[in-house]
């Protein structure tokens, strides 16, 4: 299959499967069995059998520019070992018409055997790995399957590989299981660190804004004129037209379902993600390049081929799937100008600890947002008469989002700098560059400075003014930042710039506000214990917007900061520290499912900590302790109400004295 019809494939499957991907349901069942024909031929059947109702479709295509989905084999271990005679063979049956495709198909219903002759040249061979790659649909939808075979060819049972660790990493592993009590009295507590709501409004703003770029904006009233007036009936178009919004959305939710996936394989994997160094550094490249096309220096587009491709296609097919098809067309046509917004909500997401559900709204919003105009003004033509002009406004827009695009990608720089302690961009630095940023966009709104794209500026209008005061505003706001004062706790923008204590200038303690805390398990319990004060277990990371939230806006109250840095003893374990443990202190951990992690960084042995303990992976988590690692109050999470966590704080030392029957102490 070419790589162009595997994409068109892959979209299909996406929009049938989208409801059943966190199932992990199959409606196909598969069994093996070998005969042997000759001392070194055999032949090679696989069964399936399948739900009522469902179809598995044949390996060999019908109609050559076809998208109904096939059935592939892939027999991986041959080189060297054996050769496959002829091709694998499937029952004999015609061709048919499938609605669902509106194409001639080949499909097998109930169940069918797909047969390989292969051939030995290895005579002392015996393991066979084969995978399996097909869909099996009825008539409303369509189930991807990707399964593997491994079989002996004597029929002898396959021996699984026992995985083991050492004795060193075996010690190593179970000094990370802490043995945490209470949990009958507390139980664990997940907040959310947004709700899906703000992120589904933040995507939703995403969206608004790129309705307002030159890609997107002019093809309101085309496309919408194209329903109203190509169809004989006006409720057709109407239809179409509501039609053509639904699947907009539904295409940019389908583009989370891949992290839904990766997030079921490993939880943590969308973390790890976040703070790879290598990833930061692309994204970081990527938004320099978006921010270079908004100006205008080139365009940032997909394959014009994909989009003619989509466009004769929709032509082609008409009904549903033709209307689904116009809308994967603008998608693609529009992306230079939504790429750019799409990758930001995209790239802040998982520079973030959000989930894969927190993305699909962010995602769904965005898609809102473009979907609406389409409708909308398909239901109230009269409307289109009210929207201004395109003109020279849409690429002021374009500049503008550049600007922010090249602010948003210091921040994927800055990951990479504090996860691997490189040093380059202290907070100081980074909010003076936002500056320079924030300077030469005012410079631009008042005409001083010019882009390609840019025509004669006549007159400077009330937007740019009004844009410009509140840049102006922005960059007033940020000077405090690169002081040594009380004033450089930019409250507002807690999470953006790296934490205060990552600075330019001396600072008491490496710990945020200058409070004195342990980076590591071992010394701050022996710490406490000395001070016989209660543990603050603190999970955080060098990425962590939430965590950065926390510090500089609940922790630098009067009331949390006095409690935290007098009754406590704070341990701060850093997940996504990518700084090398030393070579004695790596090992491999052996996870419940069998699979095994190597515990290589500083981030993975605390990360593996917090999962192990608390069956948890976000941050911040919190956890109240005392020195027997007995819980003083439920696991906290992101809470932004200082009196709601200082009451927490306050509940949890009560609980600490009364175990050590120590008298109450009056807090000020």
């Amino acid at each position: 299959m070419s790589i162009k019809k595997r994409f068109f494939f892959a979209i299909l499957t996406l929009v049938f499967t989208v409801s059943v991907f966190s199932q992990n349901y199959s409606p196909a069942s598969w069994e093996y069995s070998v005969e042997k024909i000759s001392d070194s031929d055999y032949l090679i059947k696989l069964t399936v059998t399948l739900q009522e109702g469902y179809s598995i479709y044949s390996q060999y295509a019908v109609e050559e520019d076809g998208f109904a989905p096939q059935t592939y084999f892939e027999f991986k271990n041959q080189e060297g070992n054996y050769k496959l005679i002829g091709k694998t063979s499937e029952p004999d049956t015609k061709p048919k018409y499938d609605k669902l495709f509106d194409e001639n198909v080949r499909k097998f219903k109930d169940n069918a055997i797909f047969s390989q002759l292969i051939s030995l040249i290895n005579p002392d061979f015996n393991l066979v790995v084969i995978t399996a790659e097909y869909q099996t649909c009825n008539d409303e939808r369509c189930i991807l399957g990707d399964d593997t075979f491994k079989f002996n060819l004597d029929g002898s049972k396959l021996e699984e590989e026992a995985i083991n660790i050492d004795d060193r990493s075996q010690k190593l592993s179970d000094e990370l299981k802490l043995n945490v009590t209470g949990w009958d009295k507390y139980e664990k507590q997940d907040i959310e660190k947004k709700s899906n709501f703000s992120i589904f409004i933040l995507g939703f703003l995403g969206g608004l804004i790129a309705l307002l770029t030159p890609c997107v904006f002019p093809m309101i009233p085309l496309t919408v004129s194209f329903f109203t007036k190509s169809s004989d009936d006006s409720k057709k178009g109407l239809f179409n037209s509501i039609l053509y919004g639904f699947f907009i959305f539904l295409i940019y939710i389908l583009l989370s379902i891949p992290f839904h996936l990766l997030d079921s394989l490993d939880p943590g994997i969308l973390n790890n993600i976040s703070t790879n160094v290598t990833l930061n550094i692309i994204f970081f490249i990527i938004f320099i390049a978006f921010a270079f096309s908004f100006f205008g220096c080139f365009e940032l587009t997909l394959p014009q081929s994909w989009s003619a491709a989509m466009d004769s296609r929709a032509n082609k097919i008409g009904g549903f799937i033709g209307v689904f098809f116009m809308a994967l067309t603008l998608a693609i046509v529009s992306f230079s100008c939504t790429g750019p917004i799409l990758g930001t909500l995209l790239g802040s997401s998982l520079t973030s600890d959000v989930g894969a559900m927190q993305l699909t709204m962010g995602m769904s919003g965005f898609g809102l947002a473009l979907a609406l105009p389409f409708t909308l003004f398909a239901m109230f033509p009269k409307w289109l008469n009210s929207l201004p002009k395109s003109g020279g406004w849409l690429n002021t827009v374009k500049v503008v989002l550049g600007f922010i695009e090249l602010a948003l990608a210091l921040k994927f720089l800055s990951n990479a700098d504090l996860v691997e302690h490189w040093g380059l961009l202290k907070r100081e630095i980074f909010i003076g560059l936002w500056i320079i940023i924030g300077i030469g966009l005012i410079l631009y709104l008042f005409g001083k400075i010019k882009f390609p794209h840019d025509g004669p500026l006549q007159k400077i209008g009330k937007g740019r003014i009004t844009t410009s005061i509140l840049v102006i505003a922005f960059v007033i706001y940020l000077i405090p930042g690169v002081t040594n004062t009380k004033y450089a706790n930019l409250k507002l923008l807690s999470g953006f710039p790296p934490p205060m204590f990552y600075s330019i200038y001396e600072k008491a303690s490496e710990c945020p506000l200058d409070l004195n805390c342990s980076k590591d398990w071992q010394e701050g319990l022996a710490k406490a214990k000395a001070e016989n004060k209660p543990i603050l277990l603190d999970f955080t990371g060098w990425a962590c917007v939430n965590c950065r939230k926390m510090e500089e806006q609940v922790w630098s109250t009067t009331e949390v900061y006095d409690i935290l840095s007098e009754q406590y003893i704070i341990i701060s374990l850093y997940v996504d520290d990518k700084k090398k443990l030393p070579e004695a202190e790596q090992f491999d951990y052996l996870r419940i499912n069998g699979t095994i992690k190597n515990i290589e960084t500083i981030g993975d042995k605390w990360g593996t900590l917090q999962t192990i303990n608390f069956q948890n992976n976000s941050q911040p988590y919190y956890v109240l302790l005392n020195h027997d690692l007995k819980l003083l109050n439920t696991t906290n999470a992101y809470e932004p109400n200082p009196d709601a966590y200082f009451e927490w704080l306050n509940i949890g030392l009560q609980n600490f004295k009364a175990d050590k029957k120590i008298q109450s102490f009056k807090f000020k």
